[in-house]
């Protein structure tokens, strides 16, 4: 078995989620969730096939978003694997309604972080083994950090 990190592309540092689901509707249900929970979010997706003629499925609103998660989706190469890139949204905005799509088994890492996608390879087959999302803690909030979070929250509308 090897095992190899692979980095995600993601240039304008969008948001993404990147998960694992069983079955090709995927691509269509999840495309339909996504245009219900944000109107006017747009998207892109990629889907691995790991059966049949295992080819990359893809969707999406914004022809960019699509061919980032497409490049991303090749670049992974694990089986039932998909990635969703957003913009004008985030993933608190949608995570829950893609984890109630029937096909979705998990969501490895929602984020805008810097990833990595730790995979491995055996025979003809690659599984995502987990993930490096952004970086270590450089130490524990104090009462000032506190001071400045709460109001930020409140700033993007998250809290009242």
């Amino acid at each position: 078995m090897e095992l190899t990190s692979v980095t995600i592309e993601n240039p304008d540092e969008l948001n993404l989620i990147l998960g694992q689901s069983h079955f090709i509707k995927t691509i269509e249900d999840l495309h339909e969730t996504l245009v219900q929970a944000v109107p006017g979010m747009k998207f892109g997706i990629a889907f691995c096939e790991a059966s049949g003629p295992r080819l990359v499925r893809r969707s999406g609103n914004a022809p960019d978003l699509e061919a980032l998660a497409v490049r991303n989706a090749q670049a992974i190469g694990a089986g039932h694997a998909f990635i969703v890139f957003l913009r004008d949204g985030f993933p608190l905005n949608v995570l829950n309604a893609v984890k109630m799509v029937p096909e979705v088994c998990r969501i490895f890492c929602a984020t805008a972080n810097p990833v990595e996608v730790i995979v491995a390879e055996e025979g003809d087959g690659r599984a995502i083994l987990g993930v490096v999302d952004g970086a270590s803690p450089l130490g524990v909030e104090t009462d000032d950090d506190i001071e400045e979070r709460k109001p930020l929250l409140r700033k993007f509308g998250y809290k009242l």
